[in-house]
């Protein structure tokens, strides 16, 4: 957000809770916004619009993690994670696009990830959540285009922000059948989170594809060995594919 005003953008940053922002932010307005739910997303929309009159550009980056085995995934705590992942993303464009429509043109830029190409061992329901971003992307990209509507996925990999501390794990892993592989797999994904670049990254991205007249579907952002992962998915046998990837986290 800070790139962003610098650049001269009116930025407007979405929290739950924009009175904890410390220190103050210098530059953009934090507004109160609970992407889980209609009527705060409706009413945060309605705050800008009565400000603005027009909103140019929408980011969707509100995001939690879930570790732990697929099977044992409370059916609550995997919604918890999709209302926040997928459903946030949907209200927060629903709430957008008459606007946009109405003024004939705007830009979303929905963050996914490279989780939402490449379903990650006991990341199962975030990667999931990923997934479910990149299809609907791709959908209302062709629905709205003829709007003047840019619909732009982002893919970061591994990039060093708070969301590795703040990863959820599913209750009672340490008994679990899985515990070990799931520990070793999980270790291996916080290493690579807090050695990867900071999120500036990922900005100057953002901020590369707000100027580019027409962009494509989607950028992935990260190291570039995470990025080239993407393609070896296509390229490769699917079980040449889980070998590889079994092996980087240490699954074997």
């Amino acid at each position: 957000m800070d790139l962003l005003a610098e650049e001269g953008y009116v930025v407007y940053g979405a929290s739950r809770n924009p009175d904890r922002i410390c220190p103050p932010p210098d530059g953009w307005t934090p507004i109160r916004m609970d992407v889980a739910d209609d009527r705060s997303v409706e009413n945060g929309v309605e705050t800008i619009l009565q400000t603005e009159h027009r909103i140019d550009v929408l980011i969707n980056n509100a995001g939690v993690g879930l570790a732990g085995a697929i099977e044992e995934t409370p059916t609550e705590e995997a919604m918890a994670i999709l209302q926040t992942d997928f459903l946030g993303m949907l209200r927060t464009c629903r709430a957008v696009l008459p606007a946009m429509r109405e003024q004939g043109d705007g830009r979303i830029l929905n963050v996914s990830s490279l989780a939402g190409r490449i379903g990650l061992p006991f990341q199962g329901i975030y990667s999931a959540a990923k997934f479910a971003v990149e299809g609907l992307s791709e959908a209302l990209r062709m629905e709205v285009r003829p709007f003047g509507i840019h619909v732009v996925l982002v893919e970061p990999g591994d990039i060093r922000t708070p969301f590795t501390d703040n990863r959820a794990f599913v209750h009672g892993m340490e008994s679990s059948p899985y515990a070990e592989r799931m520990h070793r797999a999980i270790q291996k994904a916080d290493a690579d989170e807090r050695a990867g670049p900071g999120p500036l990254i990922v900005a100057r991205q953002i901020r590369r594809i707000l100027a580019t007249r027409s962009p494509r579907a989607r950028f992935t952002v990260g190291e570039l060995f995470q990025r080239m992962a993407g393609r070896l998915k296509e390229l490769l046998p699917d079980r040449w594919f889980e070998f590889f990837l079994s092996m980087y986290y240490r699954l074997r």
